[in-house]
């Protein structure tokens, strides 16, 4: 019997550290074959055109380009290539914004291998596989009152209240010990969820709708 053709497997995260563990995990698999990995959505882009991966694993945090965006750009080229995110997140925007842009499956980190390999053949055979958090978010979404700003998490709570008092990205990444990549994560999930434009009409809308309280100290 013919021996069966590995699944090419490609990783997408701005963490060295965790492309450097999942490239360990799946040199244990014989079904799978990492082919390349890339710190970046537009590197993972680049990357897909020459290496033409069966399933990629892709994170959703990453700067300049989020894994969502990467995701649609790449599905949008590639149809066939599937998309398993691999995030830390199961906030309800971020599960809605990658399935919109054509991921296969949603995944959190703290998935154990087995979890992952077999979300990995899943995807190559078309099925999809949610973490159990992904799906309970879905369902919140959708039998929650959609209210203004309902669907904010607390540190994205915690994010709009430092930018009330007019702290900045940097600032805020101090205040609450997170990564500046991630402050503008969350920023960028405020301005959508509140479906403002800027900063200051974030804040605003918020105010307006009760979601923080007016604050003029930066302390």
């Amino acid at each position: 019997m013919a021996e069966r053709t590995p699944i090419r497997v490609m990783i997408v995260d701005d963490h060295a550290v965790v492309r450097s563990g999942l490239a360990a995990f799946l040199a244990a698999y014989d079904d799978l074959e990492l082919v390349g990995e890339a710190a970046s959505g537009a590197e993972a882009i680049a990357l897909v055109e020459k290496l033409r991966p069966d399933v990629i694993l892709m994170d959703l945090v990453m700067p300049d380009m989020d894994g969502a965006m990467a995701t649609r750009a790449i599905r949008d080229r590639h149809p066939n290539i599937q998309v398993v995110v691999l995030t830390s997140f199961p906030e309800e925007n971020l599960v809605t914004r990658a399935l919109q842009a054509g991921a296969i499956s949603y995944m959190l980190k703290n998935a154990s291998a087995e979890e992952l390999v077999e979300a990995i053949r899943k995807a190559y055979a078309g099925r999809s596989t949610l973490a159990p958090e992904a799906a309970q978010a879905l369902i919140h979404r959708t039998t929650r009152a959609d209210r203004l700003g309902h669907d904010l998490t607390n540190r994205e709570r915690e994010v709009l209240a430092l930018m009330s008092r007019g702290l900045s990205n940097v600032e805020i990444a101090e205040r609450l010990v997170i990564s500046h990549s991630t402050v503008k994560f969350h920023v960028s999930n405020i301005l959508s969820k509140l479906q403002a434009t800027s900063r200051t009409e974030a804040v605003a809308l918020a105010i307006e709708h009760g979601l923080i309280q007016p604050s003029t100290d930066r302390d």
